[in-house]
């Protein structure tokens, strides 16, 4: 890794104003005359990108993602312009670059593509000649030439890329919040900031609903174990909390965080015909088409036939519906319903493999406050269950007193590794 080179992203907030770009290249620049290398990558100004899709859909109702694409990236590619014009105005040696003029290359997937390789010659070859590199994130550039985007949230995954491709020192994820929090403070005003997170629980965390960083980031950051930091774009000085590997001296809580995500749908298909093959029947066409399912709940079948729920993320309902009609129709199963109006809250914590009891408290508590619980999955350290929406706010503040998560802001009994230290 190069001691010098820092990657950071700035998020559409961040750059949300020109105000805003000014200040963040004084942020910058402050960097840059300490003697590190920076490469910088950049969301759209915020409100754009929906914007830019408002204006699409008043047009055509189902717009080709080829062309959602290449009007997509030209929020970045704004922001980009701008910030670099403005660190020019510094009297730093800036360049800006898109997706393609930085050698990322994707699949062919449009709107959902996933980083293949990164042709990072150009790039090293400005860094050899001192300049600051501007990127417009959340974008890329398929076999075919075409512009491709990496799904919300992507322009973290480009600079993680980017900041392995290059060896960086570090990536920091620049928002505005000052770090990952036990629990959403807008929903629950106790919640603290945590200072370290290992990958595996922020993995599970930005799976799960956590807003701070696409799963996709902190994938590529654990694969190439890239040390993440997120921290505030409008605080100097602010430390924020470091995302790391994890290290056999941590002492975990049992529990790190509660995640809400309210962006959930689920779907159930009714009396389907309980034979084999016909759940590739159902799932097979959402996988060609990109449609992402989380949880699958299958009930004991009776007289032959079986009800199957599951859930996704709800921007995606009206696609899979379209779909699960047409199979229900194939596997002559009775019908198709959907609920748009549900949310998933999950318990996450490393300390948790540890420790029993954490499901039946947590189905305890809720049961206290006489919240149902419609669908459940567990894995090795976190516990979701899918409830009404209605109720989610009260879920979330009755679990994070549950476990004890509020409080003044503390180290959470971590210790860090001698490689952390040196971040």
């Amino acid at each position: 890794m190069s001691k010098s080179l820092i990657v950071q992203k700035y998020g559409g907030t961040s750059v949300g104003t020109l105000e805003r770009i000014e200040r963040v290249a004084d942020r910058i620049a402050k960097v840059r005359r300490a003697g590190a290398d920076v490469v910088v990558v950049v969301s759209a100004m915020a409100g754009e990108t929906d914007k830019l899709l408002k204006m699409a859909r008043s047009l055509s109702k189902n717009p080709a993602r080829r062309e959602i694409d290449l009007l997509l990236s030209s929020g970045e590619r704004i922001s980009t312009a701008l910030l670099t014009i403005a660190l020019q105005a510094r009297g730093l040696p800036a360049i800006s670059m898109t997706g393609r003029q930085i050698g990322l290359q994707t699949d062919g997937t449009h709107t959902r593509a996933r980083i293949k390789n990164i042709d990072a010659q150009r790039a090293r070859k400005m860094l050899r000649e001192n300049h600051v590199i501007v990127v417009a994130g959340f974008q890329g550039i398929n076999s075919a030439g075409d512009v491709t985007t990496l799904g919300r949230g992507g322009s973290d995954t480009s600079a993680v890329a980017l900041a392995v491709a290059l060896g960086a020192r570090r990536c920091e994820i620049c928002t505005d919040v000052d770090g990952v929090y036990t629990c959403d403070p807008r929903m629950v005003p106790q919640a603290r900031r945590l200072d370290v997170v290992s990958y595996e629980e922020m993995l599970e965390m930005a799976g799960l609903g956590a807003k701070i960083l696409q799963t996709r980031c902190v994938e590529f950051a654990h694969k190439y174990k890239m040390p993440l930091i997120v921290k505030s774009s409008f605080k100097e000085g602010d430390k924020g909390t470091l995302i790391c590997e994890e290290d056999a001296n941590m002492e975990h809580p049992v529990v790190s965080g509660i995640m809400c995500d309210k962006n959930q749908a689920k779907i159930t298909l009714k009396e389907v015909p309980d034979q084999p093959g016909i759940a590739a029947s159902i799932f097979a066409p959402l996988a060609d088409a990109s449609i992402s399912v989380d949880m699958i709940v299958q009930n004991v079948s009776e007289q032959g036939h079986t009800d199957l729920s599951f859930t996704l993320q709800r921007e995606e309902l009206d696609e899979a519906m379209a779909i699960m009609n047409k199979v229900a129709k194939k596997i002559r199963a009775d019908k198709v319903s959907s609920d748009a109006k549900i949310a998933k809250i999950s318990i996450v914590g490393a300390g948790m493999r540890s420790h029993s009891g954490v499901a039946a408290q947590i189905f305890a508590t809720l049961s206290a406050q006489k919240i149902n619980i419609l669908m459940i999955s567990t894995s090795e350290i976190k516990v979701s269950c899918i409830i009404k929406q209605k109720h989610s706010r009260l879920a979330v503040n009755t679990l994070h007193t549950a476990f004890a998560l509020a409080g003044t802001k503390k180290k959470a009994n971590r210790k860090t590794t001698k490689k952390t230290k040196a971040v």
